[in-house]
């Protein structure tokens, strides 16, 4: 939910100003409890290992010497939460692979992750997967996720809730609020 893919960003994702409103609720009901992840793209095209070095020759209009860093940031409706809601950069689509969520999980007696956010079927998938594979309740807020790609987006919510049923709760909103403590 970064300016990158709101309206008029590079990476502009039609539905994100759809789920906005539903992310703004949950987390201005909890704005202590909330993390935002931010994906930064390289500095220079072609930088980033292995195939990320691809990636960024491929979109090299999107590296950081070519566009207005502040699209890194949140959508301003959602900074306005930080603080007391956090952030955490990452380099890629998942945030575990740097190691620094874990380190903020480690111990902290948090056992439960709500998800939302984009993409659906890139950054929301990487999330999911990390955070089962860590053996967290995983709660996927589905009117708080989209993609830009409709068909993509629909197959990764039947993938949660037909492969996954078990370990991701794939529900609304309204039932998150109604059940957080």
């Amino acid at each position: 939910m970064q300016r990158l893919f709101a309206p008029g960003g590079p990476w502009a994702v039609p539905w994100a100003q759809n789920v906005l409103p539903v992310i703004e609720e949950l987390t201005a009901r909890h704005p202590q409890q909330t993390l935002f992840t931010r994906f930064v793209p390289a500095a220079r095209p072609g930088e980033g290992p292995g195939m990320w070095a691809r990636y960024y020759q491929r979109w090299a209009e999107v590296t950081l010497a070519n566009i207005d860093a502040g699209l890194v940031d949140l959508m301003p409706s959602l900074a306005r939460f930080v603080p007391p809601a956090r952030t955490l950069d990452k380099h890629v689509y998942s945030p575990w692979t740097e190691g620094r969520l874990d380190a903020m999980l480690n111990g902290s007696g948090i056992d439960t992750l709500v998800i939302t956010g984009g993409e659906t079927d890139v950054c929301v998938l990487a999330t999911v997967l990390g955070a089962i594979d860590r053996g967290f309740r995983v709660v996927l807020a589905t009117d708080a996720i989209c993609s830009s790609v409709d068909q993509t987006h629909e197959a990764l919510l039947e993938l949660y809730r037909s492969r996954f049923s078990e370990q991701v709760e794939a529900v609304l909103i309204e039932e998150v609020l109604e059940n957080w403590r």
